[in-house]
């Protein structure tokens, strides 16, 4: 079984590329989620472009593929691409999106070109050094490791070290320096950093698709948490899981490449944090919108009841739903689902067709009623806003002010007993 041949890991070739695999990913996670903080996505994507040239230079004066050496050439062009791309932003008109358009296809031009001079060279030693282009982790070999390992563990180390200093910069550059941080010096650690990821990974899925493995673990973790140390730990996670299963779906189908398929296993891993992560995936938002607006809906109800009582000098008098829209339109079919709803909760009773407050449905519209008048005053008083176009303001506001702010706004107007429109505003809970 296929299955357990391949996770026995007793093929050797299998280990190589496995462990390559998760090397390269849990560094680019790791590393990236910086990058990711800092807003520099793109820069992975100028790094990952103008490595080529330093590969291919790198050969060009050794003839050799030595891993070591071909890792130093793309960490130089790396490195130089990241200096030009902040040199243009500096010195010019050219924002930095439009410098790193300009600076990764000037290296990656180049980087084609020494490939393509190298290709017809005939040097033996040139075949597979068109890997570091598309990537092929299946061609990784024990030399390979050493060097991805090395890396790997100044990496893990680098950002254990400075941790607190890199957590500083990415959030809040302007803090760090005030604070006497060596914030240029740090910048240029991460930088380096992030190069090395880059230079990493290229052998396994390639100047094109590296990007991809540096932010994307970064963006789905950030989805699950916002603890920055339980973001690394989770993109590393969700980066190992993509490089074990890439090699494995690659092992199953041996036609098809192991980088790209770390890339799409990834990329699903994205997807459905993006779509189901508790807090911040478009489901949870969108339940989050929907219990919102039933909210909105509820205290709407009650606060109508509010009024008609007021209006009527009677608060537990029964209300039938043709009243209620008399009164206040809305879908019919809105105004009943929201009846059910605070009925269950105990805020109104219901007789038949009709409704009326219970003693804790009369508090809670008695409070967004204050809620509203308060804000409403408060607009015409401080913002100058004539009173007759306060209303819809006070709509919205008045269904998420808290019991602190509300304390402050009653402070700050000196409990007022009535609003801009002479409506009493009422005080039972104070």
């Amino acid at each position: 079984m296929k299955f357990i041949e391949f996770f026995s890991f007793t093929d050797p070739n299998i280990r190589y590329v496995v462990v390559g695999s998760i090397l390269m990913t849990v560094c680019s996670a790791v590393v990236g989620c910086f990058t990711f903080l800092r807003k520099r996505a793109l820069i992975g994507d100028a790094v990952a472009h103008a490595v080529l040239p330093g590969v291919c230079l790198s050969f060009i004066l050794t003839g050799e593929k030595n891993p070591f050496i071909l890792l130093i050439g793309a960490f130089v062009t790396g490195g130089l691409s990241i200096f030009l791309v902040e040199y243009i932003t500096a010195k010019t008109k050219l924002k930095e999106d439009s410098a790193i358009g300009i600076v990764l296809s000037v290296f990656f031009g180049i980087g084609i070109l020494l490939l393509t001079a190298i290709q017809h060279s005939g040097n033996a030693n040139q075949s597979g050094l068109d890997n570091f282009l598309f990537g092929k982790a299946a061609s990784i070999l024990p030399a390979d490791l050493y060097s991805f390992g090395l890396v790997g563990i100044l990496l893990l180390i680098g950002v254990f070290f400075f941790f607190k200093e890199f957590t500083l910069v990415s959030f809040d550059r302007n803090f760090a320096q005030a604070i006497g941080l060596p914030v240029k010096l740090l910048e240029f650690i991460l930088t380096s950093m992030t190069v090395l990821a880059v230079v990493t990974g290229i052998q396994a899925v390639g100047v094109v698709l590296m990007a991809a493995m540096l932010i994307t673990p970064a963006a789905a973790a950030r989805y699950w948490t916002n603890n920055l140390t339980v973001m690394i730990l989770v993109a590393a996670l969700m980066g190992a899981v993509s490089g074990i299963f890439g090699a494995y779906i690659s092992y199953l189908a041996p036609s098809m490449p192991t980088g790209p398929w770390i890339v799409m296993v990834i990329s699903m891993i994205a997807i459905v944090s993006f779509t189901f992560a508790p807090v911040k995936g478009v489901f949870a938002r969108l339940h989050k919108q929907v219990k919102n607006q039933k909210q909105i809906t509820d205290e709407n109800i009650l606060k109508l009841f509010y009024q008609l009582g007021e209006k009527d000098q009677d608060f537990f008098n029964e209300r039938s739903i043709t009243t209620l829209l008399e009164r206040r339109p809305m879908q019919k079919n809105q105004l009943k689902k929201g009846l059910a709803r605070l009925t269950d909760q105990g805020f109104l009773s219901k007789s038949r067709d009709h409704w009326k407050f219970t003693e804790a449905g009369k508090d809670k519209g008695q409070r967004v009623a204050r809620l509203h008048r308060l804000w409403e005053l408060y607009l015409t008083q401080y913002l100058q806003i004539a009173p007759d176009h306060v209303h819809d303001d006070a709509e919205t506001i008045e269904h998420i002010i808290t019991p602190e702010l509300e304390a402050k706004i009653l402070e700050q107007l000196k409990y007022p007993k009535v609003d801009p429109h002479d409506s009493q505003i009422p005080y039972r809970d104070f």
